[in-house]
């Protein structure tokens, strides 16, 4: 166990580089926040380097349990100095615990799972959104998210804010050429379907297959013109009210849950 007063200890100096999407993508880790977050991290055997602590958290109930829990795995431990916590911290009401986290890219191949759906992401920027769908991927019990270079980090520390732990269960595949990584996904027998205001038919109608991806596009320009020749079939989520468009992950839970209908169906 550790104690540390200073930002200038080298753990905080390394913390601190991981609010940075390029630190993050250079060391392969990330840091997460908050109880619960990291209870999940311990409990689906994420691969944690290190978990830092408030010394106010030491003192509670819920800090001496997790304590407990994270020496009987061996992780390193760090205790902060109150101030020294409440200065790193990216909450406004920190709760006293949070932990650095090794990435684990994946492989196409690894999401794309025999009967299960996948989700595939066209410049998705809103973190809120990013987080919620890979939430609601987990909840439908998706194969995986396909997520575009130009999408917001999933490792952004809002995005595992919205995911409430789903990161640590839903397997990402983050793309470097998107148009290639459909052509790939097609050529596995996958169908795939993109959400256009354009739609040749709603989601109601869609024949029901497992082997389907649903692409979803960015919140102001929706998918690319390119992304969305690719597509199989464009599909519109009718909407006979008065709004033009959905937020992008409500469309992507309508899609979803549709795929978990024709599985419970």
């Amino acid at each position: 166990m550790n104690y540390i007063t200073s930002s200038q200890n080298p753990v905080i100096k390394e913390l601190k580089s991981l609010n940075k999407r390029k630190s993050r993508g250079a060391e392969n880790l990330f840091f997460v926040e908050g109880l619960r977050i990291v209870e999940e991290a311990l409990e689906e055997g994420a691969d944690i380097v290190r978990v830092l602590v408030s010394q106010e958290f030491t003192g509670t109930a819920a800090g001496k349990a997790l304590l407990k829990n994270i020496r009987s795995k061996s992780i390193k431990l760090f205790i902060l100095a109150n101030s020294l916590y409440r200065e790193m911290s990216d909450t406004k009401n920190p709760q006293g615990v949070m932990a650095v986290i090794k990435s684990k890219p994946l492989s196409l191949e690894e999401i794309m799972v025999k009967n299960k759906f996948l989700v595939i992401l066209d410049s998705i920027q809103d973190p809120g959104n990013m987080g919620t769908i890979i939430r609601t991927a987990d909840a439908a019990d998706a194969g995986g998210v396909i997520v575009s270079k130009g999408c917001v980090d999933i490792y952004n520390p809002k995005v595992l804010r919205s995911t409430m732990g789903s990161i640590f269960r839903v397997p990402v595949f983050l793309s470097a050429d998107l148009e290639d990584t459909i052509k790939i996904v097609k050529s596995k027998g996958i169908r795939v379907c993109a959400a256009h205001l354009n739609g040749d038919i709603s989601h109601f109608q869609l024949d029901r297959s497992p082997k389907t991806a649903f692409i979803i596009g960015n919140e102001a320009n929706g998918i690319s013109d390119e992304v969305a020749a690719l597509a199989d079939i464009l599909v519109k989520i009718p909407m006979p009210g008065g709004a033009e468009s959905l937020n992008a992950s409500v469309a992507a839970a309508l899609l979803m849950y549709e795929a978990v209908r024709w599985r419970l169906a």
